[in-house]
């Protein structure tokens, strides 16, 4: 394949993972054709086929859709790191591919993202809104941020130890130190965050 090909189905691709981000599901031929403006559905057809062959998608079991592959989530990772002081030149596509799951998730079948509501975990920049990658079946340390069940309900706090006994420690001081009267019971363990700024 030559590099103006190879552009060109990369400038292919970024537009099918805004669409899929949009509608999740891979459209149809003829909407590829539209969206990518070929004069056929054959060329939308072979665009699949390369991007098949390139590792991207993949058939549906059953033969009756296409559906995305692992790298069809990556995400270009640039080969610096940002300061936040003096300012560097940043290529994102230079770098090697990110996956997002890759870095956040070490164990699918245990992990779950829940969304954070409220400012109790505000010190610990943990903020109303953002989603935080709990791992459940994950032994709590002091130290850590943990999904806790108190009274029948969720928190999020950090579980601390006063006295021999564990206490869930907010980071806002207009929150109180909870002491459970009886056994406290983990849910799970954060072990990262996510947060969008825009849109």
């Amino acid at each position: 394949m030559h590099s103006s090909d190879t552009e060109r189905d990369t400038d292919y691709l970024g537009r099918l993972r805004d669409y899929y981000a949009d509608a999740r599901r891979i459209p149809s031929h003829q909407r590829i054709a539209e969206l990518m403006g070929f004069a056929s559905k054959t060329a939308a057809r072979k665009l699949l086929r390369r991007l098949e062959i390139a590792g991207f998608l993949e058939r549906t079991p059953d033969d009756d859709a296409w559906m995305p592959l692992g790298r069809f989530f990556e995400r270009p990772l640039a080969d610096v790191a940002v300061h936040a002081g003096a300012p560097d030149a940043i290529e994102g596509s230079r770098g090697e591919t990110f996956l997002i799951d890759d870095y956040l998730v070490r164990a699918p079948s245990r992990t779950v993202m829940v969304p954070v509501k409220g400012d109790s975990m505000v010190d610990a920049g943990i903020h109303d809104g953002d989603i935080v990658v709990v791992v459940r079946a994950l032994a709590a340390r002091p130290g850590d941020f943990v999904i806790a069940i108190v009274d029948n309900e969720f928190t999020l706090k950090e579980l601390g130890i006063e006295r021999g006994k564990f206490v869930l420690k907010p980071h806002n001081p207009g929150y109180p130190v909870i002491r459970p009267k009886g056994d406290l019971e983990i849910f799970g363990v954060v072990t990262g965050l996510v947060r969008r700024y825009q849109g």
